[in-house]
């Protein structure tokens, strides 16, 4: 990893509890979709977040999930806010989009792990790939689906590309499936086997994840979550 000096272009709130943040590198890098950086707060204080863009976009994405004032991730957020620069470490991360692989995919996103899944995706499209996708967002409820409008639209215009809104909590508009996330991932599936899967999320999510999936034969080879490394 090297670090970046970045301009930062826009911090902007999604909802109550979502910002998204562009940042201009001072210095091209080059990173793999699906890769993260570290924000440097200190000399040993380095946070890291989920590239939500692609690497051939010219601004650096991230969603932050801050709802809580004093938290870490808000921490970040007003630091961004009331700077005009900031010193990112990039890039980092196992678990980057495969293109070279021609199994089907699915992607998993709980909550801002959707920054992570955004990346793969736009890269799929930036690629011409038509690899059959299935992608599964799980929110507790459709004001935490910050960027469903985008995820809908790939839905729309790509052909390999299934989106599977998922939320707990419903309203009367709702238009998606109602259950637990990894409910509704075993609901859909009797096994994983041949699969490519991605997944970011809540690191507890996505250690039961895993457990359910081995018991759908995952080959976990082919299971990619940078969580793992973190979570053994």
């Amino acid at each position: 990893m090297k670090t970046i000096r970045c301009q930062i272009e826009k911090v902007t709130p999604f909802n109550d509890a979502v910002y998204q943040v562009l940042l201009k590198p001072e210095t091209a890098f080059d990173f793999k979709a699906g890769q993260y950086l570290s924000v440097v707060m200190g000399e040993k204080d380095k946070r890291p977040f989920s590239i939500a863009s692609a690497p051939n976009a010219e601004l650096i994405e991230l969603h932050i999930g801050a709802a809580i004032s004093e938290s870490y991730p808000m921490q970040v957020v007003e630091r961004l806010k009331t700077s005009t620069h900031i010193d990112i470490e990039a890039p980092a991360g196992d678990a980057y989009l495969r293109s070279d692989s021609h199994r089907p995919r699915i992607l998993i996103a709980g909550g801002t792990g959707f920054s992570y899944i955004k990346s793969i995706v736009e890269q799929q499209i930036a690629n011409g790939e038509t690899v059959n996708t299935k992608f599964y967002w799980g929110c507790r409820n459709e004001d935490a689906m910050y960027y469903q409008e985008i995820a809908r639209k790939w839905h729309t215009e790509n052909e390999w590309l299934e989106f599977i809104p998922t939320i707990e909590e419903v309203s009367e508009t709702w238009q998606g499936k109602q259950a637990n996330l990894l409910e509704q991932i075993k609901h859909d599936f009797i096994s994983l086997n041949g699969y490519d899967i991605y997944i970011a999320g809540r690191f507890d999510m996505v250690g039961a994840a895993r457990e359910l999936f081995r018991e759908l034969g995952v080959e976990e080879a082919h299971l990619y979550g940078d969580a793992f490394a973190f979570i053994k």
